[in-house]
């Protein structure tokens, strides 16, 4: 008798435990891990990322690499374990220069009109070496805007051709409304231009001023190093070495080509003037002209790293499905040219030493917990994000862990200023799940928590949510001392930055031992 009713009982609970939604019986995190997050802890890691040995953890720099190390060191001490028999995920980035042997010629009627670089044409940044030969085709500002009713490259093909554009847009200078008036839409720009031109499927852009707008029709295009001796060998910035590959060369021309195609400047500039004053497009194919190009370049490459480390999910299934904390490590170096006693150094300790610190922190408690999450967790910490999220951008598109399977992505930028109390939820609305699962674990810190889309595409959060993995980016705000020499280690609110880091960590550990998945809104 006994015995029958313990089996109903059993029958009756298992029954129950199946009507139950999952993730109500996540496990708890124990004090042990809660422990693992304190103002001192962060004020450890602070210190000695934000210090001047490290002179502002610029991308690429011995202080970066030091940092890199540091971090590293950290997680193996807590016995996080490395990816692929590493805790370095190396990229490398690349300084170009232009090369010797560039040309540019135009030949019509049997004539060849040779333009030198600098004076005759200069290159646009991301230039890469390649040539290029074909006709060339006029069309007005290169612009095709829908919303606004224009579109230059109307009835005009200029498939495997070069296309010849003004800078800007039409009636720039006019206080009506058409485009935006004076106010400068993104159509303006080169890199729109030459993403227009290249999906039209053109081979080459040359770009120049608009003649009734500039007294000097001087081609200015990037300014390299190897076209002026007052340039510094190392003043062009580092980007991703395969940046620009994909899209057609651009460059600057002047008096020389408008001469050489228009017969003078006199008649670009009626051609101007008639597009800005009918709003209608005067594009045009040049007959029997061709364009030869050529642009050589040199590249100085440098290896930099994204910093991981790695807990394996303790459930059979779900260990295969990853949940991604992050936060980028470097800053922006310091000051080249400064006065004897002068503070010269960026130190980053806000941005984002604190975020690091946090990531760090949060490592720390997984670690000291006594059960491991059921989910795995990847610790990553992010080289380049001040030169355009670049360490995101490589790791998602090399992820280490499948991104179908990446679960969600929180994101720690900038945690330890501004109100004591106040944090902001960068991307509430676009990934509601998580910011619900962290509105209910704020109730045990109870920071005032401010929805803020403003800096969307401002952190290494973006590059994940562009490929649609759900995330939260925890900023407390921007401040006087933003990239400046200001940004010191004592005026952290330790405190502040160790609270973000729990709230961040009460997250992790539902998601971590959720077996949910959550939504991301990738359109507006």
């Amino acid at each position: 008798m006994k015995h029958s009713i313990f089996i109903s009982l059993i029958k009756a609970l298992t029954i129950v435990c199946y009507l139950i939604p999952a993730g109500v019986f996540s496990q708890k995190p124990d004090k042990a891990a809660l422990n693992g997050i304190t103002p001192e802890i962060m004020k450890q890691y602070i210190g000695f990322l934000a210090s001047d040995a490290l002179l502002g953890r610029n991308t690429p720099s011995p202080g970066l690499d030091s940092a890199a190390a540091y971090i590293s060191r950290e997680f193996r001490a807590m016995s996080l374990s490395p990816v692929n028999g590493s805790y370095f995920q190396p990229f490398a980035l690349c300084k170009t220069d232009l090369d010797t042997g560039c040309y540019l010629q135009i030949i019509r009627d049997g004539h060849i009109t040779s333009l030198p670089v600098k004076s005759g044409f200069v290159p646009y940044y991301l230039t890469h070496s390649k040539e290029f030969t074909g006709e060339i085709a006029f069309a007005g500002y290169g612009i095709t805007a829908p919303e606004y009713g224009y579109d230059d490259y109307a009835g005009l093909d200029v498939k495997g051709k070069a296309v010849l554009v003004f800078r800007h847009e039409p009636s720039e200078n006019d206080t009506g409304k058409f485009f935006e008036g004076r106010e400068p839409t993104s159509y303006s720009g080169v890199t729109s231009k030459r993403l227009a031109a290249g999906a039209l499927g053109a081979g080459a852009l040359l770009v120049v001023s608009e003649p009734g707008n500039y007294a000097s029709l001087k081609p200015r295009g990037y300014l390299w190093p190897a076209l002026s001796k007052n340039m510094p060998a190392d003043a062009t910035a580092y980007s991703m070495c395969n940046s620009g590959d994909d899209e057609i060369p651009a460059v600057q021309v002047g008096e020389e080509t408008v001469n050489a195609l228009f017969g003078s400047v006199d008649k670009l500039l009626a051609i101007q003037k008639d597009i800005d004053k009918q709003h209608a497009p005067a594009s045009f194919l040049f007959p029997g002209t061709l364009i030869r190009l050529g642009l050589y370049t040199r590249t100085n490459e440098r290896n930099v790293a994204n910093v991981v480390g790695f807990i394996e999910g303790s459930d059979p299934v779900l260990k295969n499905e990853i949940l991604v904390i992050g936060a980028h490590y470097d800053h922006v170096g310091f000051k080249k040219q400064s006065k004897p006693g002068d503070d010269y150094i960026y130190n980053g300790a806000d941005d984002n030493a604190s975020g690091t610190a946090g990531v760090i922190a949060i490592a720390r408690a997984f670690a000291m917990a006594k059960s491991k999450p059921k989910r795995s967790v990847l610790f990553l910490l992010f080289a380049g994000e001040e030169k355009g999220l670049y360490g995101s951008e490589f790791y998602t598109a090399n992820p280490l862990f499948p991104l179908e399977k990446t679960v969600a992505m929180l994101n720690l930028d900038m945690i330890g200023r501004n109100a004591s109390n106040a944090l902001n939820l960068v991307g509430a609305s676009k990934s509601p799940d998580i910011a619900a699962i962290t509105r209910a674990a704020n109730k045990k810190i109870r920071f005032k928590l401010n929805d803020d889309n403003s800096v969307m595409g401002g952190s290494d959060h973006y590059n994940f949510y562009k490929k649609g993995v759900p995330f939260m980016f925890y900023f407390s705000g921007l401040h006087d001392d933003y990239h400046q020499v200001g940004d010191n280690p004592d005026r952290i609110d330790y405190n502040k930055a160790a609270r973000v880091a729990q709230l961040v960590f009460h997250t992790a550990w539902q998601i971590a031992n959720d077996d949910k998945h959550y939504t991301v809104i990738t359109k507006d």
